[in-house]
């Protein structure tokens, strides 16, 4: 069976996220959506509110998984079996950082491969940073992600 492992942040899971995740379960046998943390980005939600919001938003996937970890994505992919990455290529910028990162696995874990994918051309504008920027000042983010996160980042901004 062929896994791939789709890591991130996913803070919040936007439409060009659900879009990737739909096309890779139609290449590979399982798909794991790894949510995880970051040091370098801060989140209005929990570990465990992502990954709420990320299963409710792929439930209708049938060959998806989604997972919380804290710990090194080669440690995980490892725990979980997995040999292949998969990341999303929206602008020549993110190559670059892709590039770092799918170096820097290669020392830590040689085994692991990494796939791009590029989103749908009308969802390559998208990003988390960008929604929830929208959202902190009252912008409608309806057009970018699915009902749950609306609803879930509304709530979490009302909290203050």
């Amino acid at each position: 069976m062929r896994t791939i492992v789709y890591p991130g942040t996913f803070n919040p899971i936007t439409n060009g996220h659900t879009d990737l995740v739909e096309r890779a379960s139609r290449i590979f046998d399982h798909v794991i959506v790894g949510v995880g943390t970051s040091t370098q980005k801060a989140s209005r939600m929990s570990l465990d509110q992502r990954v709420d919001l990320c299963r409710t938003v792929l439930a209708h996937v049938p060959n998806v998984e989604v997972c919380g970890f804290t710990n090194l994505l080669t440690e995980f992919m490892r725990a979980k079996g997995a040999t292949l990455i998969l990341r999303g290529l929206r602008t020549v910028a993110d190559f670059e950082y892709e590039f770092q990162l799918v170096g820097m696995n290669r020392v830590l874990a040689p085994e692991i491969e990494t796939v791009f994918l590029a989103p749908a051309e009308h969802l390559s504008y998208i990003s988390s940073t960008l929604i929830r920027e929208i959202a902190t000042y009252g912008g409608d983010i309806s057009k970018f992600v699915a009902p749950a996160v609306v609803a879930a980042m509304r709530a979490e901004l009302a909290k203050g």
